[in-house]
């Protein structure tokens, strides 16, 4: 071991435990390890988060989806879908058409989502999770449509499941019409089926209502053209590479994202937080290890005869000023140390138990999300180690200087 560490190590361990040196390194210890362990803590906690909202999106949206460019409807061709089919990882393509509706039912109405989707959607298996009352088929046995409704939409029409009677009726404004009176039945066109489903994920969800394709087509009058194509990768292939091979060969008519792009401003926002809370922590734990800075300074001033002495024995001012910043290190790392086990600790069971719920019901979680990353765990520990380098130095410079004068 450095000659300045064992001499360090003698001082921290050797000191009067009654000394007010002596307490105010222990609350600088207890500082660091506080802030260290909220770090963990917290920064887990956004680890979490990012990984629920991707399971949420993971559940609703497609990984990759295929828009126009300009507009908001396109063609689909038997070529562009050969082309689609063409790029490795494409595992189905789902046809899909769009836009807000009006849904009444039983004399209540509302403004919904309405999504038409063709029938590998029920191959998909995206809504599996979220489904909490009757099944994802588009068609029963007899060729009745159905449609699956949100948790949201079913509560705001009161739509019964077992009711045969009533059916769910949606409308839509009938394009090139001349009339202006919205509230004539003439300025709509309608489409009745019966709900077979409901859904639940989260409430930015809550307004949709998934229906057969070709009914939506008819109902907006769409003539066979689609909003979107959303694609299933192939366990194993990568989204992105997806993404970025559909659009290399579909070319500039077309925009194609991943489903991380898709929700890119939710995702940067989490990333963003993440950033300015591990800068405010960060600052926290500069402000808890301040308490090194006095305490190193005191420890200079009680031990300038110590000081005086080593030169006397040829010691040099590096080695003075290894000695009190290894003393430091010592106070900051020993807290470090207790403060990343304890905030790991807390993730841990966390993650197991579920200590702490989040106050509200998804169809994914109770408890908040958390995820240890070990990136963030070594980067509280480069945070400290610059922290007690900074607060340190001074100190350390400064009983060198006072040692050099009291040789002379």
């Amino acid at each position: 071991m450095d000659l300045s560490y064992r001499i360090a190590i003698r001082y921290f361990f050797s000191r009067n435990k009654r000394s007010f040196i002596s307490l105010i390194a222990r609350i600088a210890m207890a500082g660091v390890a506080v802030g260290a362990m909220a770090m963990v803590v917290v920064l887990s906690v956004f680890n979490g988060m990012e990984d629920l909202n991707r399971k949420i999106f993971k559940t609703f949206d497609a990984d990759v989806k295929i828009t126009p460019f300009k507009g908001k409807r396109m063609t689909v061709t038997d070529s562009l879908m050969h082309e689609i089919n063409s790029v490795k990882g494409v595992r189905l393509i789902t046809q899909v058409i769009e836009d807000n509706a009006l849904a009444r039912y039983a004399g209540q109405q509302t403004i919904v989502r309405l999504k038409g989707v063709d029938s590998t959607f029920e191959r998909q298996g995206q809504l599996d999770t979220a489904l909490i009352e009757g099944s994802l088929k588009l068609h029963g046995g007899n060729g009745t449509p159905y449609g699956i409704v949100a948790e949201g939409v079913r509560n705001a029409l009161a739509i019964s499941l077992e009711d045969i009677l009533v059916p769910l009726e949606l409308l839509y404004p009938r394009t090139g019409s001349k009339t202006l009176n919205l509230t004539s039945a003439d300025a709509f066109n309608q489409l009745s089926l019966r709900a077979g489903g409901v859904f639940f994920i989260e409430s930015r969800y809550d307004d949709y209502i998934f229906a057969p394709v070709s009914l939506v087509d008819s109902l907006m009058q769409y003539n066979g053209q689609r909003t979107a194509l959303e694609i299933r990768v192939i366990p194993g292939y990568s989204e992105i590479d997806v993404s970025e091979a559909l659009s290399e060969k579909l070319g500039k008519d077309f925009v194609v994202k991943d489903r991380d792009a898709l929700n890119a401003d939710l995702l940067r926002a989490v990333r963003l937080e993440k950033l300015f809370v591990a800068v405010t922590l960060s600052l926290i734990i500069l402000v808890a290890a301040i308490n090194i800075f006095f305490s190193l300074s005191m420890l200079a001033i009680e031990k300038k005869k110590d000081v005086a002495m080593l030169y006397a024995l040829g010691a040099s001012p590096t080695l003075i000023r290894k000695i009190f910043l290894a003393e430091g290190a010592i106070v900051a790392f020993s807290g470090a140390i207790a403060g990343l086990i304890m905030g790991i600790v807390l993730c841990w069971l966390q993650i197991e138990y579920g200590l702490v719920s989040m106050g509200m019901t998804t169809s994914l979680v109770d408890a908040y999300p958390v995820k240890l990353i070990w990136g963030d765990i070594l980067f509280t520990g480069l945070v400290i180690v610059m922290i007690t380098i900074v607060v340190s130095y001074i100190p350390a410079r400064r009983a060198a200087e006072a040692g050099e004068i009291l040789r002379v």
